[in-house]
C-alpha cells in the first residue's frame, strides 16, 4: 500500500515524516520530498511559546525531559556533607613548595582508610585529591546512574574520604 503525500491536493507519494504535534508523540503525517521540505524550512518548535515556557523547556531539555536525583530533604546528613565538601576552605597558598607532598607527615588510620577509598596513595599532594574527587563524583553521581541506591551509597563514602583529608590536611597546614 502507498501512502499519499498528506499535504493540500498532492497526489505524490509520501514517505517521509512530519511530526503532526510537538509533544515528541509518534503522531507523524507523510510528505513528499517537495512539501517535507517545505514543512521543514517553515518548521519552528517553539511557535506560540512565550519566553517563560521556551526556557522552562530548554532547562528541561538539558537534562533530557527526565527529572533529576535530589539528595532528599534539606537538613539530610548527606546533603549537608556534601555542601560542605563543596565548599574548598583550604587555603592552598599556605602550601610551601616542599610541603605540596604531605609524605613526610604521620597519617592515621582514618586518613589511610580514606586514601583508599578514594584510590590514591597516601601523602598526595592536595590538588592532586581534589582531581581524583572531582573524577569519582561524575563517575557516581545519582544524577549518573538512574537514581541507583548502591552508587549514591559509594558517592557518600568517597565524600566521607574527602572530608576527613580536607581536615587532616588543613590541620597539618595550619600547624
Amino acid at each position: 500500500m502507498k501512502n499519499i503525500c498528506d499535504w493540500n491536493n498532492c497526489k505524490e507519494l509520501g514517505e517521509y515524516k512530519a511530526p503532526v504535534e510537538k509533544d515528541n508523540s509518534k503522531k507523524f503525517r507523510l510528505l513528499c520530498l517537495e512539501h517535507v521540505k517545505e514543512f521543514n524550512k517553515n518548521w519552528n518548535y517553539f511557535s506560540g511559546m512565550d519566553d517563560n515556557q521556551i526556557m522552562n523547556f530548554l532547562r528541561s531539555d538539558m537534562v533530557w525531559h527526565k527529572p533529576t536525583q535530589s539528595f532528599s530533604s534539606s537538613d539530610n546528613f548527606f546533603k549537608v556533607l556534601w555542601n560542605n565538601t563543596l565548599r574548598d576552605e583550604l587555603d592552598t597558598n599556605k602550601f610551601k613548595s616542599d610541603l605540596n607532598s604531605m609524605r613526610q607527615f604521620k597519617f592515621d588510620h582514618k586518613d589511610i582508610k580514606a586514601f583508599s577509598i578514594l584510590g590514591l596513595s597516601v601523602g598526595l599532594k592536595w590538588r592532586k585529591i581534589q582531581e581524583k574527587f572531582k573524577t569519582l563524583v561524575k563517575k557516581f553521581h545519582p544524577d549518573m546512574n538512574s537514581g541507583n541506591k548502591k552508587f549514591e551509597e559509594k558517592l557518600k563514602l568517597i565524600t566521607l574520604a574527602y572530608t576527613q583529608l580536607k581536615k587532616t590536611y588543613k590541620e597539618k597546614i595550619d600547624t
